[in-house]
């Protein structure tokens, strides 16, 4: 019969002391850990709080100045109107010059106003989403239509391609309109020569709007940082026509609130082509999630 070794009480003892302090030593370690993480979760939310603070002061500080800036820009236009038609007698050449370049820096401001209070809504979820059918020939009439009387060369072509699968969108068309207003506004403003093609084509169960340009191209670097706010190239394009920064932003903002995204393909010196890809059918509004 196999006898067994006598048993150390002592070092037994010795030994469950030790892990006892162990235990308790981790213990203490633990209490601490999660007394750092509570105060760490306070500090968050606390930031959290004053930054939902902020970006509200900065969304009201937004509307508040471009509802009071509307007043006096409006007058200016209105001014100038009645100076271009001669309602108080002729204009010089000169005359006549200068008050146009009073009219064009009034509506570009008018359209910073506007891209600063729509940017304002947006941001503080205020602004709404009103689906319904829409008839793609009738959005590409209203876009042909718009950006008519601003064809003053005959350098460039604004061509609008029939749009390729289904023929109805069931979205947001005025919001979908200005997403495609501001590429075209921009592919214009940036092509001195060639053209600017506007095309629709249905990919599934998305519909892929292309604005492409025959313009001076985007190095890959700017890719991302143009769709910041107040965004600008440095370019000698750029330089001469100077622009609010805002127009991709809030074109990127509005897509998200379609269900979509828009996306960039560029190269410097070879063009450029914007596109929005939004759902057949916006069943959720403001939901994001189709790809680019």
């Amino acid at each position: 019969m196999l006898e067994h070794p006598p048993i150390d009480v002592p070092a037994l003892q010795a030994a469950l002391a030790d892990a006892r302090q162990q235990v308790g030593l981790l213990q203490q370690e633990l209490e601490e850990t999660n007394g750092g993480v509570l105060a760490l979760y306070a500090e968050l939310d606390t930031q959290a709080q004053q930054l939902r603070q902020a970006t509200e002061l900065k969304s009201r500080f937004l509307a508040y100045m471009s509802h009071e800036f509307r007043t006096p820009i409006s007058s200016i236009r209105s001014l100038t109107r009645l100076l271009l038609d001669r309602v108080d007698g002729p204009l010089t050449e000169e005359q006549e010059k200068q008050v146009n370049f009073i009219r064009t820096t009034a509506e570009e401001f008018a359209e910073m106003v506007n891209d600063l209070l729509d940017l304002a809504k947006v941001e503080a979820g205020r602004i709404d989403v009103s689906p319904a059918w829409f008839e793609l020939v009738d959005l590409f009439s209203a876009l042909r239509g718009m950006f008519k009387p601003v064809l003053v060369t005959p350098d460039v072509q604004l061509i609008f391609e029939e749009p390729q699968g289904t023929t109805q969108l069931f979205s947001d068309d005025t919001k979908l309109a200005q997403i495609l207003r501001n590429f075209i506004s921009n592919a214009l403003k940036f092509t001195t020569e060639g053209e600017v093609r506007v095309s629709a084509v249905q990919q599934g169960d998305v519909m892929i709007f292309s604005v492409m340009d025959t313009g001076s191209g985007i190095p890959a670097e700017f890719h991302s940082a143009i769709f910041q706010d107040f965004s600008q190239l440095d370019s000698p394009i750029q330089k001469r026509l100077r622009g609010t920064g805002l127009g991709l932003s809030l074109s990127k903002r509005l897509a998200e609130l379609l269900g979509g995204s828009i996306a960039l393909q560029s190269a410097a010196g070879a063009g450029s082509t914007f596109s929005v890809t939004v759902p057949l059918r916006l069943d959720k509004p403001g939901e994001a999630g189709v790809a680019a």
